[in-house]
């Protein structure tokens, strides 16, 4: 099969990438730079460059693909995300969603995966929930509605299925906000943020390996089933017991609890709504029609990989001190001048 992957050299699309072509698939991936062509090289695709929001340069990357996916997404990663942040976002799910669901009819594609995110339809008592719960969508998650529905609508008009795989909480080695976490870690600076007044109120979330996303959405791409399904793994966690698990296996400080109220200056709303409100859901309907399990079950056995693919590519070192933390390009000995500054205030 020929399969198109929009967002290919992200934390998703280049495990699918991987994924596919070792399957045996041709793999283009959809790219807008030479490191991005790299990375999909790398991952045994076949780069090629684009956008998804310029319909035109997606005809000539998408020509003669069997499968579509839509996993390109621009989640702000900064500290505290503006308005413009997400609004970049918003625009690569709908505005992506519009030139990727075109570009699969033009170009006579049978299949169209849409990438989700599974809090999009969170209770407001924070019960659990499936994929036949109504949306309940906030400013973050409003556009992966809309990405959902253009895809379905879509589907509705040519020739093509359509499959939406909403995902939980993503967590990698390579995930800019698991990384983000680890080092505000070990820097003592790692923050539960938690609701009610004292911020002791903890939300239970549905988080997935990117591994396993990835391995989903292979199935999903290359299945016969369609429809809305929700993928998590098998238990969800409170975002205290996540961060307390990841800073025992950085050798870190116990991170103190602060109040979404007052979180809220720190690291925006979304942000605090994200890490404060509960989505747990499961992935049953997903296992009962495809082919997949979690290699990870837990979050226990995801943050040890993490863990361990951090000690071995140099990431995390080991001092007398305990662990530093060190960037590609960065020297031990910078970072340890840095973090014990950091300590310091």
């Amino acid at each position: 099969m020929n399969v198109f992957v929009a967002g290919a050299s992200g934390v998703l699309g280049r495990r699918l990438v991987a994924e596919l072509a070792e399957r045996g698939h041709e793999v283009v991936g959809l790219t807008r730079d030479e490191s991005g062509d790299r990375t999909v090289r790398a991952e045994g695709g076949a780069p090629r460059r684009g956008d998804v929001l310029d319909r035109d340069s997606l005809r000539a990357a998408a020509a003669d693909a069997d499968i579509v996916v839509h996993a390109a997404t621009a989640i702000p990663t900064d500290g505290k995300p503006t308005d413009a942040d997400w609004d970049r976002n918003d625009r690569v799910r709908r505005e992506g969603a519009r030139n990727l669901t075109a570009v699969a009819e033009e170009v006579g594609a049978d299949r169209f995966v849409q990438q989700s995110v599974v809090w999009v339809a969170r209770r407001p008592d924070g019960s659990e929930f499936d994929e036949t719960a109504d949306p309940n969508p906030d400013r973050s998650t409003r556009s992966a509605l809309d990405a959902e529905r253009i895809a379905a609508e879509a589907a509705d008009d040519a020739g093509f299925e359509t499959t939406v795989v909403r995902c939980g909480f993503f967590y990698a080695h390579d995930s800019a906000h698991v990384r983000s976490f680890a080092e505000r870690s070990l820097a003592g600076r790692m923050p539960i943020v938690g609701g009610g007044l004292l911020g002791r109120g903890d939300a239970e979330l549905s988080v997935l390996h990117a591994d396993d996303a990835a391995r989903a959405f292979a199935e999903a791409a290359l299945g016969t089933e369609t429809g809305l399904y929700h993928v998590v793994d098998d238990r969800p966690v409170t975002t205290a017991d996540f961060l307390r698990a990841l800073a025992e296996r950085l050798d870190a400080p116990d991170p103190r609890r602060v109040p979404g109220w007052l979180a809220k200056h720190l690291v925006g709303e979304e942000t605090v709504r994200l890490l404060t409100s509960p989505m747990p859901t499961t992935a049953r309907r997903f296992r009962r029609d495809f082919d997949w399990e979690p290699r990870y079950p837990t979050y226990r056995e995801g943050l040890d990989a993490v863990t361990e693919r951090w000690r071995e590519d140099g990431t995390l070192r080991e001092t007398a001190e305990g662990f530093d933390w060190c960037e590609p390009g960065e020297s031990s000995d910078s970072r340890s001048a840095a973090l014990a500054e950091e300590r310091s205030v």
